[in-house]
């Protein structure tokens, strides 16, 4: 296992930097998919490896590791890195330019945060505004994000309770067909405490309009 946080890098557009840096720390593992290697420079961190069928950039020809893929796959380029990368020895992830423009690639990456939950792995999706992860048990949410929304992934999500929030829930039920969870705040002064007793949903805290 590699103790290591791989943080891989999508296209989707990145256009707060500074707040995206934030969340990056000294001894992570770069994985850069195809165009997102336009983030690199931006982001000050350089690529560790390199994933990508370079439909939507060309490949560098740099030294570091490269791993061409073919444009007629199953997996995309950023579900390949993930399981790359797992194979290595990862279980602690961060997805930067992955949310944002085209809708289908939004939510595909939505589906490798599940997968990754379901395999028991930590992983968390940040963009210009916030913070994406799948609860599978409790989590958190401070006073630092003014929202959250708590919405069901797959599946029926059971024994959902949500405290010290201005929309308490108390062993609620959140399915797909009704977003029961959207738009909420922690109460003021008070961290919102979300437990999740079976299912898996999708906890979304926003830093700022």
């Amino acid at each position: 296992m590699d103790n290591r946080r791989c943080v891989v890098v999508g296209a989707a557009k990145i256009a707060r930097y500074p707040a995206v840096r934030k969340y990056l720390k000294k001894g992570d593992f770069f994985i850069y998919c195809d165009a997102g290697l336009s983030h690199e420079e931006k982001l000050g961190h350089r690529a560790d490896m390199i994933v990508g069928d370079f439909d939507s950039s060309t490949n560098p020809m740099r030294p570091t590791e490269t791993i061409v893929l073919p444009h007629i796959k199953d997996e995309t380029d950023t579900l390949f890195a993930v399981r790359e990368a797992m194979r290595r020895g990862f279980r602690d992830f961060l997805l930067v330019g992955v949310i944002g423009g085209r809708l289908d690639h939004t939510l595909g990456n939505i589906s490798v945060l599940n997968m990754l939950a379901s395999e028991g792995c930590t992983a968390l999706a940040v963009d210009d505004y916030s913070e994406v992860s799948v609860v599978t048990d409790k989590a958190e949410v401070s006073c630092d994000f003014p929202y959250f929304s708590l919405l069901n992934v797959t599946g029926v999500c059971r024994g959902v309770s949500i405290k010290d929030a201005l929309y308490p829930l108390d062993s609620a039920e959140l399915t797909t067909e009704f977003p029961l969870g959207i738009s909420n705040e922690p109460l003021p002064g008070k961290t919102a405490q979300i437990f999740v007793g079976e299912g898996r949903a999708l906890l979304i805290k926003v830093r700022r309009n």
